[in-house]
């Protein structure tokens, strides 16, 4: 394997932007150099942004490539892969792919187990070398449902699970406490009648009644059985925090009021809010704008959601906030790594993983990847 070398960069480093060189070598950073030298057989940034790559905790982005259309399913290998690349392509070196455990069977909202399955076929392609970046996995817990004690039991130690975080979707509660949004979704997704809609938020209030303290305490024991930490996910009310810390809950997945934000600060729990509401100007659901937060310092960590490429462009967002572009894309590397207890990557630093991406900026807004490296191999 030949060294890498970045040269002319403008490379972000944990706590600054320095103007240098980064080499690259036997899978590690092995030194980074100031000063605007361009060593023979180094490619030369021309003053581009040379950062970690991009760690994604929570995307839904696998979804849309399963099922490319309403009640259109798509051959699982060829979505895994297609997947795979779309987050190369955007400079996401390291995702943890979000999949949903708990079902509520003969539901009209196709609500049926999957998360084995799919994990299997996302473990056996990792092993087989045909993806390009790496793959942790994230089980979303979801109280409200009848199968989740069943699903969890099936999944273990050896299946790198990273996070399992805790999903409670009980209509009228947390990030649906406005109904009248839960409806726009559920019936604009499912197709329900009004009548089908009154009935769904019955069947789901009636789960959480009767199996929600079951499966919240399953997801917590399952999670310490995996070796993986806990998330906590639609915190509302400074009780919801104080419940997740009881848990030993590493972060908060997009809190929905200042309220809560503060009481994870106050706690010791990571923020995470989403790249798309920051970019949008606000929730589609009616919550807390992360731009608000961001401009308390309540938050701490970026995901992409459902959008891969909004990941760079919310964290370029942010470095632009607050004056400190080092600050910003922590939010999408050092702190997401740390939340998660990966130590070998999410900074530039010699000896650390070479997951390594060049990035040119274009205007004020726009960000283009212009070379991805994972582990030194350039994969985009």
């Amino acid at each position: 394997m030949t060294d890498t070398i970045l040269a002319n960069a403008q490379i972000v480093l944990p706590d600054e932007v320095i103007h240098g060189a980064i080499r690259l070598s036997q899978g590690r950073i092995r030194a980074i150099d100031p000063g605007p030298a361009v060593p023979a057989g180094a490619m030369d940034c021309g003053g581009d942004l040379v950062m970690p790559g991009l760690v994604e905790l929570h995307t839904d982005n696998l979804e849309r490539h399963m099922q490319p259309r309403p009640r259109v399913s798509w051959p699982h290998m060829a979505a895994i892969i297609a997947h795979d690349a779309e987050l190369a392509s955007v400079g996401i070196t390291t995702v943890f792919d979000a999949l949903r455990v708990g079902s509520v069977v003969n539901s009209a909202t196709n609500y049926g187990e999957y998360a084995r399955g799919l994990a299997d076929e996302i473990l056996g392609l990792r092993a087989s070398g045909a993806l390009r970046v790496s793959h942790f996995l994230h089980l979303r817990a979801e109280v409200c449902s009848e199968t989740l004690v069943a699903e969890m039991a099936k999944f273990g130690p050896a299946d790198r699970i990273g996070i399992v975080s805790l999903m409670d979707h009980t209509p009228g509660e947390r990030q649906f406490r406005d109904l009248s949004k839960l409806k726009d979704y559920v019936c604009g997704k499912h197709g329900l009648s009004d009548e089908g809609f009154v009935a769904h938020v019955a069947s789901q209030r009636a789960l959480r009644d009767r199996l929600g303290a079951l499966h919240e305490a399953t997801a917590v024991a399952e999670a310490r059985r995996y070796g993986a930490v806990l998330a906590s996910h639609d915190d509302t009310t400074a009780g919801h925090v104080a419940t997740s810390k009881s848990h030993d809950v590493h972060f908060a997945e997009f809190p929905t009021t200042v309220e809560a934000a503060q009481a994870c600060r106050t706690h010791g729990i990571g923020v995470m809010m989403g790249a798309p509401n920051l970019i949008r100007g606000g929730s589609h659901s009616g919550n807390v704008a992360a731009a608000d937060l961001a401009g308390m310092d309540l938050l701490d960590i970026l995901s992409s959601d459902y959008v891969p490429s909004s990941l760079l462009s919310g964290a370029l967002m942010l470095g632009d906030l607050w004056g400190n572009m080092a600050r910003g894309i922590a939010t999408v590397t050092a702190a997401p790594a740390r939340a998660t207890g990966l130590q070998d990557r999410g900074r530039l630093a010699p000896g650390a993983r070479a997951d390594v991406i060049r990035v040119a900026r274009i205007g004020d807004a726009g960000a283009a990847v212009r070379g991805v490296w994972v582990q030194g191999n350039r994969v985009g």
